[in-house]
């Protein structure tokens, strides 16, 4: 059964938009450069597993890129997921740009420390 209300999956990236927007949010540069880089990671092996389904199917399963290879291990991963929890790798497609922009406006350089 999909999962229809936006509430019922785990991601809340609206809200750490807002709290990065209102300075609620605030991380060290190399602590936000680590998060981005794992969230950009993420995003691109979603983008991979939609792109199978893509690819194979004839069928666009929403905001999908390209990807390397034969697909036939992202594919099988994207079926599983949909068996499991149907939208979800159609949502974490729109859901990790927003966390990953909420991190980029939450970043902030290093303090500068004065030599003791």
């Amino acid at each position: 059964m999909p999962i229809d209300r936006d509430d019922d999956l785990p991601f809340a990236s609206e809200l750490f938009l807002t709290l990065a927007r209102e300075g609620r949010l605030v991380l060290d540069a190399a602590d936000a450069d680590r998060a981005i880089a794992g969230l950009q990671h993420a995003l691109d092996v979603v983008r991979a597993r939609l792109g199978a389904v893509r690819d194979r199917t004839g069928l666009d399963p929403g905001p999908a890129a390209g990807f390397a290879g034969d697909g036939s291990a992202e594919l099988v991963n994207a079926v599983f997921i949909e068996q499991i929890a149907p939208g979800f790798l159609q949502r974490a497609a729109v859901e990790l740009p927003r966390y990953i922009a909420a991190l980029r406006a939450a970043r902030r350089p290093a303090a500068v420390r004065e030599p003791g």
